[in-house]
């Protein structure tokens, strides 16, 4: 290694990021509250229809969904009611929600340069202080209709909202998930988004194992890892390596996410049928998934339906 190298590595240790991705595979030893290694997260219940097809669906199939980002489209395309009713349905079967909320990036009557290639590399971030407060009013409404966890990718509005979380502008229960927009794919980009508040973080869909385990090493936030994803961001299907993943990430998030891409699945005007059937699909890849984890990892732990730490939403 080269004296340049070492110096650079030999600061990063330093500030608690590691100078090397962890080729060793090392076991984490950290965990969820209930001393569980992994949980089950279901994406895209886009509507109330979606929550029941997918808890009815979970019962059916005896998996434990812990976790469910909902309405990926964005909840401005949600009624009001109709959040009400899927903050209720979360409620009593114990499942913790991350709501996705408008207004976002491509909703910008001036943000058109995400359509171009260039443009598309500048970030998902949104433009401009009125789009920050309309994001940010959606996130209200959320919070009124009974939510309490919110998608975030972009790092001035986590400023704002972990400020507000603090000086009691919003419920201070609620957490904050870093979306996979973010980009973070790095120990160091993770430490960052954790000094900022957020409660867990989204890795890129892509990371390896050992990329995994120096971001375990830096940061104590559970990761919510791809274990399936849309064509569109690669198309991996990380089944087996579960117990490796489970292993070296605890505490994590398996999170599943087929299909094409997400701007094929999330426009709103796709049917509540396909979404409901969509649903059931992503269930059956996690009951998969956790039989997977049953043959080849008994010794790793996930949680019962309903720990005790999940922040459910409320019933308002």
């Amino acid at each position: 290694m080269s004296e340049v190298l070492k110096k650079i590595r030999d600061f990063m240790e330093k500030e608690g990021i590691p100078g090397r991705d962890a080729h060793d595979l090392p076991t984490s030893e950290k965990a969820f509250p209930d001393g569980a290694n992994y949980r089950i997260e279901i994406a895209g219940v886009e509507r109330a229809s979606t929550m029941e097809a997918m808890i009815a669906e979970a019962n059916r199939r005896g998996i434990v969904v812990h976790r469910a980002i909902a309405a990926v489209g964005g909840s401005t395309y949600c009624e009001f009611e109709e959040l009400k009713a899927m903050a209720a349905m979360a409620h009593e079967a114990k499942i913790e929600v991350i709501m996705t909320v408008g207004h976002r990036k491509g909703w910008d009557v001036g943000s058109k340069e995400i359509s171009t290639p260039e443009g598309c590399m500048q970030g998902f971030r949104l433009r401009g202080s009125d789009h920050i407060s309309y994001h940010i009013a959606d996130i209200m409404r959320s919070i009124e209709a009974g939510f309490r966890g919110f998608l975030v990718y972009d790092e001035g509005v986590m400023y704002l909202l972990t400020k507000m979380r603090a000086e009691g502008l919003i419920p201070p229960e609620t957490i904050f998930k870093c979306s996979v927009f973010g980009g973070y794919c790095s120990a160091a980009g993770a430490k960052l988004v954790a000094s900022m508040g957020v409660n867990s973080l989204n890795p890129s869909s892509d990371v390896s194992l050992p990329i995994l385990g120096s971001i375990r090493k830096a940061v104590d936030i559970p990761l919510d890892v791809y274990m399936i994803i849309v064509d569109a961001f690669g198309g991996m299907f990380r089944a087996y390596e579960g117990p490796e993943i489970a292993r070296i990430a605890s505490p994590c998030y398996f999170k599943f996410e087929p299909g094409t891409s997400e701007s094929d699945i999330y426009k709103p005007w796709i049917t509540e049928d396909f979404h409901a059937n969509l649903i059931r699909e992503k269930v059956k890849i996690a009951q998969i998934v956790q039989e997977i984890m049953d043959r080849h990892a008994p010794e790793l732990k996930t949680s019962p339906q309903g720990a005790t730490d999940l922040v459910l939403p409320v019933i308002v």
